[in-house]
């Protein structure tokens, strides 16, 4: 996979694995309103996927790549993980069975290729290629449970990160709010609304111009700050491939998203002139639950 798959990689993964996360809580709602049932999310379970996906070869891109996508997210001893496109997020508060509100808090990492290596942009390509931020953080939320029936779910949670290797050595800020439902007992869908924001060190980093970045490539100077870098929505489905999600098996994973560049990520040249502030992305894929 190369290092420019790999950031169309990190956005999709991180998508398709909270959608497939959203499955297991409806089985999990289910089994609660329901007789009492054993389900494959009763106790520890792991689901392992691969897909398809297309998107920007970086952000502000108006070039698109397809690439593969592996998925991997459960629950072990009380703590479910997911990724964080190539990365991490923990959460280490154990769900009360039936409770109308579930919290959730953990560590959370992820790696950021956006801009290393195989540039599509000949022009982008000239600025140079950017380091690989390693972001370190913590993720924090609630989950309000039957909302509008008895298995539906409102989640709403923040990602707080900083970028420990050195690269752009800044903050990034990710909130989400995401609404679930299943249609059956074997269909789920649901409708995510999401956001970054940006500190000055991580936005200068990856939207500014700087003057020698300006000579080698013919691109304005500019200097960008802190502010809102992108916002977004999302639309997810899975579909268990027996009809019913609690007892685990093959299970298709749907989705598409649609995110707009914004304020000094937009404004950019990178973006303004070589890009594109609409940036869309696409997946499918298969997992197993065991």
């Amino acid at each position: 996979m190369t290092k420019t798959k790999r950031a169309v990689y990190s956005v999709g993964t991180y998508i398709l694995a909270a959608g497939c996360l959203l499955v297991g809580h409806a089985a999990a709602q289910a089994e609660q309103q329901g007789p009492p049932t054993e389900t494959v999310f009763d106790g520890d379970y792991v689901t392992i996927g691969v897909g398809a996906v297309v998107g920007s070869s970086y952000e502000g891109s108006d070039n698109y790549t397809i690439s593969p996508l592996p998925v991997i997210i459960g629950s072990f001893a009380g703590v479910e993980f997911q990724p964080r496109g190539p990365g991490l997020a923990l959460d280490f508060v154990p769900d009360a069975k039936g409770a109308k509100i579930d919290i959730i808090a953990g560590p959370v990492f992820r790696a950021r290729f956006d801009r290393n290596n195989s540039i599509e942009d000949d022009v982008v390509r000239s600025l140079g290629e950017l380091d690989v931020a390693i972001e370190v953080g913590a993720a924090a939320g609630l989950q309000v449970n039957r909302v509008l029936h008895p298995f539906d779910s409102l989640t709403a949670t923040v990602d707080l990160r900083w970028d420990v290797a050195g690269a752009h050595n800044g903050m990034v800020v990710f909130p989400s709010l995401t609404y679930f439902t299943p249609l059956s007992r074997g269909v789920a869908v649901s409708l995510a609304l999401s956001a970054e924001y940006v500190d000055d060190d991580y936005a200068d980093y990856y939207f500014s111009i700087s003057p020698a970045g300006s000579a080698a490539s013919g691109l304005p100077t500019f200097t960008a700050g802190s502010g809102w870098k992108n916002a977004g929505v999302t639309v997810f489905g899975g579909i268990d491939l027996d009809g019913d999600v609690t007892n685990g098996g093959l299970g298709l994973f749907l989705l598409g998203s649609y995110s707009h560049m914004l304020e000094d990520a937009e404004r950019s040249p990178v973006t303004s002139i070589r890009g594109d502030a609409n940036q869309w992305f696409g997946a499918i894929g298969i997992g197993y639950t065991f």
